[in-house]
């Protein structure tokens, strides 16, 4: 636990309460379909989030945060799993709509969530687009 209450507390903390919330959200209605707003959306505001911490405080404080113990470790792996899990399941759907899947994994590589998300957005975009034109 930390010494004393600090505003990095309450952004953790509000990740937290929404990582719950998208969950809960997936859960009770398992046949919404995807949103390409809310991804896009998501992936631009993690964005600027990141573009900020990386203008304040530079990037070499991820490879610290990283490899500077044994729970830096386990969040750089628990990352790694993570993205490893969803690009599977994203990869088929992506593959059926022709996406560019190396182009793709490289952005994801980069930017991790990011490029996740953006990745989903353009996903859901195109299959509602193909849905559309189907109906």
């Amino acid at each position: 636990m930390p010494n004393e209450l600090t505003p990095f507390l309450a952004l953790a903390g509000g990740g937290l309460v929404w990582a719950v919330a998208a969950i809960l959200s997936i859960m009770l209605r398992p046949n919404a379909p995807g949103s390409a707003l809310l991804a896009a959306s998501l992936a631009a505001g993690f964005a600027a989030f990141t573009a900020i911490t990386i203008a304040t405080e530079g990037v070499f404080p991820v490879v610290l945060n990283h490899t500077s113990n044994l729970w830096g470790v386990q969040v750089w792996w628990d990352l790694l799993l993570s993205l490893s899990v969803a690009y599977f399941l994203i990869a088929p759907r992506a593959r059926a709509q022709g996406m560019n899947l190396p182009l793709w994994t490289v952005f994801i590589l980069a930017t991790a969530s990011i490029g996740l998300l953006a990745m989903c957005a353009r996903l859901f975009w195109q299959e509602s687009k193909a849905k559309a034109a189907s109906s």
